[in-house]
């Protein structure tokens, strides 16, 4: 593994100082896990059953912020014809079927059996009392013109009262909280709180997905390894069991499936998966890939493509929303450096590439600064080298709006997990692999490396859905154009 340095900034707690992280990969190893024969047609084992998509769908969000009401206010706008859901696979994307020569791509909402946007209806939960409408303009994402178009249907969704403890997400803090005698017990209220709104929306079937805070770094631990660990952990109280967690198991006790958009280490632990292949519930994270590590997903696969030798990454953002305050606090931008930092060394394998990227320097900074709002910036100084070992240099400046690419994400998420509940084959695995191209650290089967490549996650992703259809999977070999 890479050798990973915190420096003074990122272990102690300080006002003047961003924390950061030093990563050299010389000592990179490479994971190795048995392949399975690859199908060369979805027919060959597919058993074509994909439940349709009848009644509503019920969104459920703990965290009620920037994302969560950017997501929500963007799906009522589109729905009144008054915006387009633009950077949503699921709402714009095509699919090719077939060869080049066939002329065979239609939307993907078109292709496989997805929920409409107008059977979507919404909850969520949250620390502060502001309906979402409220909360929306406090988030400062939206203009207020495009909020009071969709201020009737946001103005009626009010969260409900949050599992929140203060000692996971140390800067921030408010009054809308549930009080339990043990984290059992609060599960349980989440629970009578999942079953309730289903009842009272007339919702069909249902999905989670965490929108909230980063919360501060945990390790797997032995109440992490069975679920009966984790009931008795939560009985006592255990410290390692974080808040997302009690979401996570709360949800797939109800045959809810959940996705992690934080890097939290929340359903990536043993007793999840167990518990979501046991009952059956899709399952799928960590960390929403918006700006930063998305730019990073695509550089760096082209470095790889070329050959092109990397001798150091830096990488500075800094935003001022709620989710730049709470990664203020060294606990919490731990969990989203660990995050961060992974892609690079499994893109480049260092330990098969040992003279282009086994002796990377990479740094990531992240720096809290209010003026800026939800207007994240996110700078990186890329130097590569070429022929003959002469150096280059990259540096990319990506103003981006970390809300706005984040809504869509949560669209496609919402649809494609519903789409896997309602698919037995894909809901008995457990960890939806396929969706890893919204993540910046996927989730995967236990000893199986991460793909981090975008290019390689999108064929992936499109890939699945042609399985699921019986479809020829496009390997773009070719060969058949020139016989």
């Amino acid at each position: 593994m890479a050798k990973v340095k915190k420096s003074a900034a990122a272990t102690t707690r300080t006002v003047n100082k961003a924390p950061s992280v030093e990563f050299k990969s010389s000592e990179a190893k490479s994971s190795s896990s048995k392949s399975h024969a690859s199908k060369s047609h979805a027919g060959s084992g597919h058993d074509g059953i994909i439940e349709p998509a009848k009644g509503k769908l019920g969104v459920m969000i703990p965290g009620m912020g920037a994302v969560a009401t950017t997501f929500v206010a963007g799906v009522e706008a589109v729905r009144k014809g008054i915006a387009a859901p633009i950077g949503s696979l699921t709402q714009m994307g095509t699919i090719r079927l077939g060869k080049r020569t066939d002329g065979r791509s239609p939307k993907i909402k078109e292709f496989v059996p997805l929920a409409g946007l107008n059977d979507l209806v919404f909850t969520g939960w949250d620390i502060f009392e502001d309906n979402m409408y409220a909360a929306a303009r406090n988030a400062g994402v939206l203009e207020r013109d495009l909020l009071d178009k969709v201020k009737g249907r946001l103005s009626a969704i009010t969260p409900m009262k949050a599992v929140f403890d203060h000692n996971y997400v140390k800067k921030i803090d408010g009054p809308n909280v549930k009080k339990g005698k043990n984290k059992l017990d609060l599960a349980e209220q989440l629970r009578q709180d999942i079953r309730d709104f289903k009842k009272s929306s007339g919702a069909s079937r249902l999905i989670s997905i965490w929108c909230a805070s980063t919360e501060t770094f945990i390790e797997p631990s032995a109440a992490h390894q069975s679920v009966k660990a984790l009931e008795k952990g939560m009985k006592e109280n255990d410290e390692n069991i974080a808040p997302s967690m009690i979401y996570a198991y709360a949800s797939l006790m109800e045959g809810v499936p959940f996705a992690n958009g934080a890097p939290n280490l929340t359903v990536d632990v043993p007793a999840m998966l167990e518990l979501s292949r046991e009952r059956e519930v899709p399952i799928c994270g960590k960390d929403f890939k918006t700006g930063q590590t998305l730019i990073k997903t695509v550089l760096a696969p082209a470095f790889k493509a070329r050959l092109l030798g990397l001798s150091g990454w830096y990488s500075t953002n800094i935003l001022g929303n709620r989710d730049g305050e709470v990664l203020d606090d060294p606990g919490s931008f731990k969990t989203k450096e660990e995050s961060k930092l992974g892609a690079l060394e499994h893109i480049l394998q260092p330990a098969l590439y040992p003279e282009l990227y086994g002796n990377i320097f990479h740094k990531v900074r992240i720096n809290y600064y209010p003026p800026r709002g939800d207007n994240k910036e996110g700078w990186d100084n890329i130097d590569i080298f070429g022929w003959l070992g002469y150096p280059m240099q990259i540096k990319v400046d990506f103003l981006c709006r970390d809300s706005i690419l984040a809504a869509p994400i949560v669209l496609d998420l919402v649809l494609f997990l519903d789409l896997a509940q309602r698919t037995p084959e894909l809901r008995r695995l457990g960890i939806q692999e396929w969706l890893s191209f919204y993540f910046k650290s996927p989730m995967t089967a236990p000893g199986l490396y991460p793909e981090h490549d975008l290019f390689i996650q999108l064929i992936k992703l499109k890939n699945t859905l042609r399985y699921l259809k019986d479809e020829e999977l496009i390997t773009h070999l070719g060969l058949e154009y020139y016989d």
